[in-house]
C-alpha cells in the first residue's frame, strides 16, 4: 500500500511540474511593421533647428522579455526599433551642419539612419487574467547617423551621435473574458531640462492560439515616439515619429 501511495505521488510530482516550472519562469517575444511618418528636424545649434520633409515608411521593432518568480529581481526586457527615414527639403532659410553651410532655396535630400534600444527593468505589481500592470524604468538608447546632401550639387554632410535617454516605464494589459481579445498601453516618457523623450503605444490585441506551452497573439495598434535632444553629441532635434503597426507576440 505504502508503495502504490509513493508511485502515484511521483507520478503526480512528474505530470505537475512542467506546469509548474512554465508558471515560474516565463519568456515572450513579439516583431512589429510600423508604418512611420516623421515630422520635425535637426541641427548643431539649438537657434538654427531646421525643421525637414519626411517620407513615410515601414520599419521593424523586435522585443524580447524574460520573467521570473525570484523577488527584488526585476524583469527584464530588451526591444529594438528601426527608426530609418528619408526625404528631399527645399530649404526655407540657410542652414548649417556640421560645418558644412547650405544656402537658401537648396534642395537637400536628408537621411536618417537610426535605431532606439530599449533596456527595460520592471516588477509585476498586478498580474491576472483581467489585468496586469507593470512598472520599472528604460535606458532608451540611441544610435545613428544623419546624412544631408545637395540633390543638384556634389556636397554631402553626415553626423554620427548616440547617447542613453534614462526614462520611467508603464505598461497596462486588459483582458476580455472568453474572447481573446484584449488592450495595452505601454510607456516610457523623460523630461529634463530641454531634453524631452518619450514612446507610447497602445493596441488592440487577439490571442488565437492559448496553451500550456505556447500562446500567440495579434496586435494592432498606434505608436508615438519623440525624441527632443539637447547638445547630444552636438546635435539637437525635434523629431516625432507617429503611425499605426500590426504585431505578433509569442508568449512561452
Amino acid at each position: 500500500m505504502k508503495k502504490s501511495l509513493l508511485g502515484c505521488a511521483l507520478l503526480a510530482a512528474a505530470v505537475v511540474a512542467p506546469v509548474q516550472a512554465d508558471t515560474l519562469l516565463g519568456a515572450y517575444v513579439g516583431a512589429q511593421a510600423w508604418n512611420m511618418g516623421t515630422d520635425g528636424g535637426f541641427s548643431n545649434q539649438e537657434s538654427t533647428l531646421t525643421n525637414f520633409a519626411f517620407d513615410d515608411k515601414t520599419n521593424g521593432a523586435f522585443y524580447v522579455a524574460l520573467e521570473h518568480p525570484v523577488p527584488l529581481i526585476p524583469n527584464i526586457k530588451v526591444s529594438r526599433t528601426v527608426l530609418d527615414t528619408a526625404g528631399v527639403t527645399t530649404l526655407a532659410t540657410e542652414f548649417e551642419f556640421n560645418g558644412t553651410l547650405y544656402a537658401n532655396n537648396t534642395i537637400l535630400n536628408t537621411d536618417i539612419e537610426m535605431t532606439g534600444t530599449d533596456f527595460i527593468l520592471y516588477y509585476e505589481i498586478l498580474d491576472n487574467d483581467l489585468v496586469s500592470i507593470d512598472i520599472g524604468i528604460n535606458g532608451k538608447y540611441i544610435d545613428g547617423t544623419i546624412m544631408v546632401s545637395e540633390a543638384t550639387g556634389n556636397r554631402m554632410t553626415s553626423e554620427d551621435f548616440s547617447g542613453v535617454i534614462p526614462m520611467g516605464y508603464a505598461k497596462v494589459e486588459l483582458g476580455l473574458p472568453f474572447t481573446g481579445l484584449g488592450l495595452y498601453a505601454e510607456g516610457s516618457f523623460l523630461a529634463i531640462d530641454d531634453s524631452t523623450a518619450s514612446d507610447f503605444q497602445a493596441a488592440l490585441t487577439y490571442s488565437f492560439v492559448e496553451s500550456l506551452a505556447l500562446d500567440m497573439t495579434l496586435q494592432a495598434g498606434y505608436r508615438a515616439m519623440k525624441i527632443e535632444l539637447d547638445d547630444v553629441d552636438n546635435l539637437y532635434s525635434n523629431l516625432e515619429f507617429t503611425g499605426v503597426f500590426v504585431g505578433l507576440e509569442f508568449d512561452f
